[in-house]
């Protein structure tokens, strides 16, 4: 069973910047492609960034350049940086872990940009 603890939402005003982490409770944690997804009052869930297992990264094009999603296989975490924050991040992010065609989900922690 993976457990995986998001932490770093908040509320910031627009161009502001926040640093998700989400911790995972997996054994080989290299092995795991993670990412975050969101999901906004009344949308669907959509990927935000994933960084596979070899360390390929991808970015929703909204997010793209503003957003940089790393990891810590040392950790066992995830981050999400997020600068120039705008209206339209606000939203449940949520983290996963994927590994042998598994998706496990984090509680989701909330982002809101507003002034």
């Amino acid at each position: 069973q993976v457990q995986l603890v998001e932490s770093g939402g908040g509320l910031v005003q627009p161009g502001g910047s926040l640093r998700l982490s989400c911790a995972a409770s997996v054994s080989i944690f290299s092995r795991y492609d993670m990412g975050w997804y969101r999901q906004a009052p009344g949308k669907q869930r959509e990927l935000v960034a994933g960084i596979r297992s070899i360390g390929t990264r991808n970015y929703a094009d909204s997010v793209k350049g503003r957003f940089t999603i790393s990891r810590d296989n040392a950790k066992n975490t995830v981050y999400l940086q997020m600068n120039s924050l705008k209206s339209e991040d606000t939203a449940v992010y949520y983290c996963y872990a994927r590994y042998g065609g598994i998706d496990s989900w984090g509680q989701g922690t909330q982002i809101t940009v507003s002034s």
